[in-house]
């Protein structure tokens, strides 16, 4: 399980996180939404290391990680895949190579069983046989699944998912969501997705918590989200423009 305690985080003038707590369930699909700027990315980031909150704690399976050595914190990071918003593929690697970049850097394998792993995760996301392509060959859509096979090579227990379906059309979007909810169900992984894309939040989702100014303001389920009181969260989940969010709290 992860957990968030009390967590703060400001970048000079800009306070991001103001008291935040969250727990996230084992082999479950966690969705946390929220607009523009509101830190959906910044918490990602503080969950798998790469930033350090101001105050506050972040367990992984009960290890406090934000104190620890920098060797420490890269055993927990091998617990993590990472799906970035725009894929962020190496363009100069092949489709294989950039499968196999984990591979490689955190695994004592032979060639044959990381072009057979790569292989598998290729079939797995409905691209196999693309192996000796360059990200420019892909369309968007199969650059996504490219880093989607690339995040689950090292069979990661955490998967991170960062605005998913952004930057690809609607059909595509749900063929994504179809792969988050079968790796979830196949692998067993702990899915967190970051996303304003409701269509996708409530399919994919066992849990969906809202993020605004600096606090999780409201947390259940799909069909919780959906009935909500909470006058925030309704506004933003149905994106209506009146409400007690205004529009200058979702600039960048």
């Amino acid at each position: 399980m992860i957990k968030i305690n009390n967590l703060y985080k400001s970048f000079g003038k800009n306070v991001v996180f103001r008291g935040l707590n969250l727990e996230i369930r084992d082999g479950k699909t966690i969705t946390i939404i929220g607009g523009s700027g509101c830190g959906k990315s910044v918490l990602i980031k503080h969950i798998v290391g790469l930033l350090k909150p101001d105050s506050g704690e972040i367990f992984i399976d009960d290890k406090e990680i934000t104190k620890l050595k920098e060797d420490e914190l890269f055993e927990i990071q091998k617990k993590f895949g990472f799906l970035f918003q725009g894929a962020a593929l190496f363009d100069s690697l092949t489709v294989k190579e950039n499968v196999a970049f984990g591979l490689r850097n955190l695994k004592n394998m032979t060639e044959e069983a990381i072009s057979e792993k790569v292989k598998e995760c290729l079939t797995m996301i409905g691209l196999e046989g693309i192996e000796n392509m360059k990200p420019s060959e892909l369309s968007g859509g199969m650059k996504k699944r490219v880093a989607l096979a690339r995040a689950i090579a090292t069979d990661p227990k955490y998967i991170l998912y960062d605005e998913p379906t952004t930057g690809i059309d609607p059909i595509m979007a749900d063929v994504i969501n179809d792969l988050i909810i079968h790796l979830q169900k196949t692998l067993g992984v702990t899915s967190i997705v970051v996303t304003h894309d409701m269509t996708s939040a409530y399919k994919i989702s066992n849990h969906i918590a809202m993020l605004f100014e600096g606090k999780i303001i409201g947390e259940g389920s799909s069909e919780e989200i959906k009935n909500t009181k909470n006058p925030y969260i309704k506004q933003f989940t149905t994106g209506s423009s009146t409400g007690p969010i205004k529009m200058k709290m979702f600039e960048s």
